[in-house]
């Protein structure tokens, strides 16, 4: 298995098919990680998925805990209540420790990273699929997946339509050292904050600030922006450049948004920025890609492993797109809700009102921090389709026990078996689960794949998710 790419999505992609003994090379064209020190933030559905892998702890003490709350376009409200206490945060790290992070697991794991080699060419046949590097090596997989970023090469190659809206407003983003007293910069900033959502100056360390600030325009060029194009931005919003200096690292962003026509065609397949992009806002990006790492991982290794129903794989699109057309629509929303229009402005007083209604936060929670994702498996129950929470279990808590990304049949019945599906699938009994249903399957990803009582209808399931009982 080849991955183009060693971002969080490449990484966390590797690592998954690791865990189910699949040889994986990961090929990145950078010869270094990346050294721009931007936070980035793990929402509560990320949290999950670590814990499931055994990974939240390695990580925790390398971030920096925020509270729960719809983060929706940067309304602060507080977090509804009834959330699952251990995930109910927003965990801010800086994206190359995350990246450092997950790389380490998949290495360990036993994944392969080379740096400094870029896809160049992909042919592809019945059976393989050949990638040509830029040194001219030739490498030959039974599957490549995508994970090179927003200008991916391997999505230009495959000829995949990238449609959407390009960027109409640029934001210039980065870390340095400010000349003026805290509380000067903080009474300013909150003048500027009642109309000018894209902007801020947040502590970051001893002395220094995290700066956003609207760009002059929108430009073509890649390489980051200078300080004095900060300098120009802060005078012209805040009258004031702050006296910055000493910058960490710059950046800038756009808000252009786009979707890949498809996520696969034959034996390559297209995963996180590859396959969208959008702004920043409600820092849903590197979420989303680790999200589509872990619906994918399983289905590939079980493409690999030969135990894969007809058309597992063609459900990582049918179930990763609509997920990320919904992050373009409400990232569609808050980027109109930050605009300084005065009609925009209205709707956002009006939304910080209904905000104060418990339902209506917990909803947008849901769609920012993806624990309201359903699945469409079919008619059942509104848990079928959906994660599973990490109940308390005998002798401990869920995620514990799928560290190992298998399938797992819980049951409180005490009477169900997983059979011949046991090379893949685990089996707890326990009448004890803090579950409200007789038995539940779990899919490696966390999502319930079936609920009820009968060993004739979970066999039928096990089928359609495992593939073929091994007698």
């Amino acid at each position: 298995m080849i991955i183009a790419g060693c971002g969080p999505t490449g990484a966390m992609l590797a690592a998954e098919l690791r865990l189910h003994d699949v040889r994986v090379l990961v090929v990145e064209k950078e010869t270094e990680p990346p050294s721009a020190v931007r936070i980035v933030g793990l929402h509560i559905r990320s949290l999950e998925l670590m814990a499931m892998r055994g990974l939240l702890e390695r990580i925790l003490p390398h971030g920096r805990r925020r509270p729960a709350s719809a983060y929706f376009a940067a309304i602060p409200k507080p977090a509804p209540t009834g959330l699952d206490p251990r995930y109910a945060y927003l965990l801010g790290i800086p994206q190359p420790v995350i990246e450092r992070l997950l790389e380490e697991h998949a290495v360990e794991l036993g994944a392969q990273v080379r740096r400094g080699r870029a896809v160049a060419a992909v042919e592809q046949d019945d059976d393989w699929v050949t990638v040509e590097l830029a040194d001219g090596e030739r490498l030959r997989s039974r599957f490549l997946v995508g994970c090179d970023g927003g200008r991916s090469t391997v999505r230009k190659l495959l000829g995949v339509g990238f449609p959407g809206e390009p960027a109409r407003t640029e934001s210039l983003m980065g870390e340095m050292a400010v000349g003026i007293p805290p509380e000067e910069i903080a009474v300013r900033v909150a003048e500027i904050r009642e109309t000018h959502q894209r902007f801020w100056l947040r502590p970051a360390g001893v002395g220094v600030y995290s700066v956003l600030v609207p760009a002059a325009g929108v430009s073509d060029r890649a390489e980051p922006p200078t300080l004095d194009d900060f300098k120009r931005q802060l005078h012209a919003v805040a009258g004031t450049d702050f006296g910055v200096h000493s910058p960490r690292w710059l950046s800038r962003f756009g808000d252009a948004m786009r979707l890949a026509d498809s996520y696969r065609v034959g034996r390559v397949l297209l995963a996180g920025d590859a396959a969208h992009i959008h702004p920043p806002i409600g820092g849903q990006g590197l979420n989303l890609g680790v999200q589509d790492a872990v619906n994918l991982g399983w289905k590939l290794a079980a493409q690999v492993r030969g135990w894969a129903p007809e058309a597992l794989l063609d459900t990582y699109q049918a179930e990763r797109r609509p997920v990320a057309e919904d992050v373009l629509d409400n990232t569609r929303a808050q980027t109109q809700l930050l605009s300084t229009d005065p009609g925009a402005q209205a709707v956002r007083r009006l939304l910080i009102e209904l905000m104060d209604f418990d339902e209506v936060n917990l909803h947008l929670l849901k769609k920012i921090t993806a624990i309201g994702i359903r699945y469409d498996f079919g008619d059942g129950p509104d848990l079928l389709g959906r994660r599973l929470p990490d109940i308390d279990v005998k002798h401990g808590h869920l995620y514990g026990l799928l560290h190992h990304g298998r399938g797992l049949l819980l049951d409180r019945i005490e009477r169900l078996t997983v059979g011949g599906w046991s090379d893949r699938v685990d089996h707890l009994a326990d009448s004890t689960a803090a579950l409200d249903a007789p038995g539940v399957l779990l899919r490696p990803d966390g999502h319930v794949a079936w609920i009820g009582d009968d060993q004739r209808d979970l066999d039928h399931h096990l089928t359609r998710w495992f593939g073929r009982p091994v007698h």
